[in-house]
């Protein structure tokens, strides 16, 4: 079993890609770098899913199998860890500029829009001698949205009515408002919006938004909307006027 895990990565390069790192890093940041991809990878989360929390996990061991002979044989000193580039699902819709400290340096870097987690961003070196610099990207979620892969995802209530007698739905997404109708009693809990989720860039395709139904109590169906304003316009006493 452990075999087969750690077959889901491929190599120790992408190992650390998936943990938002660019290379071997010291125990400090590898625990958290590893603590915050496997939150963001849980399937209870939104964006989270059984395969990406495995694979993340995968990574994780294949790292310290990696690591541990080193270790052993001689103590070395490591690298400091890069910084992560930490972008919003708006910058990451939109690129802009971000603020990456980089040492004792507190930089204003710009970003093309598109970027994904796991992708690094590039830092051109100044001057002949110097090296560019790789930092890796992670694109966190804002309470609104999150991004996995190429896609975007968000969480719309929706009144158990609705869901139940089916009708149109406004969701409200970062693109403006779009309509879906539902249809009573067989509609899922998550709809696809093609085409609303992270831009193309290079070879990766643009993604989808996926937005995620949440039943709520606070809301007649479309139905009842329907009867109460008809039967506020005919009233016997406006019928009398």
């Amino acid at each position: 079993m452990r075999a087969r895990s750690l077959s889901e990565v491929a190599s120790t390069r992408e190992a650390y890609a998936l943990l938002g790192l660019t290379g071997p890093a010291d125990n400090d940041a590898l625990r958290a770098a590893f603590r915050t991809a496997v939150k963001a990878a849980r399937p209870d989360t939104p964006g989270g899913g059984e395969a990406r929390f495995r694979k993340v996990i995968a990574a994780w061991r294949l790292i310290q199998q990696e690591t541990a002979p080193l270790a052993l044989a001689a103590p070395l000193r490591s690298a400091p860890a890069l910084p992560v580039v930490g972008l919003s699902p708006d910058a990451a819709l939109n690129g802009g500029r971000v603020e990456v400290r980089l040492g004792r340096r507190k930089l204003r870097v710009r970003v093309p829009a598109g970027l994904r987690s796991g992708e690094h961003l590039r830092l051109k070196a100044a001057g002949e001698a110097g090296a560019d610099v790789y930092l890796p990207v992670l694109v966190r979620g804002d309470g609104r949205l999150s991004a996995v892969g190429d896609d975007l995802y968000m969480t719309c209530p929706v009144p158990r009515r609705l869901l139940e007698d089916g009708g149109r739905l406004e969701i409200e997404t970062h693109a403006g408002p779009r309509s879906a109708w539902l249809v009573g009693g067989h509609q899922p809990l998550r709809l696809r919006l093609k085409g609303l989720g992270l831009p193309a860039r290079g070879a990766r395709p643009r993604g989808h938004l996926f937005v995620m139904l949440e039943p709520s109590e606070d809301a007649p169906s479309a139905a009842e909307d329907l009867l109460v304003r008809f039967t506020r316009v005919w009233t016997p006493d406006r019928l009398a006027a």
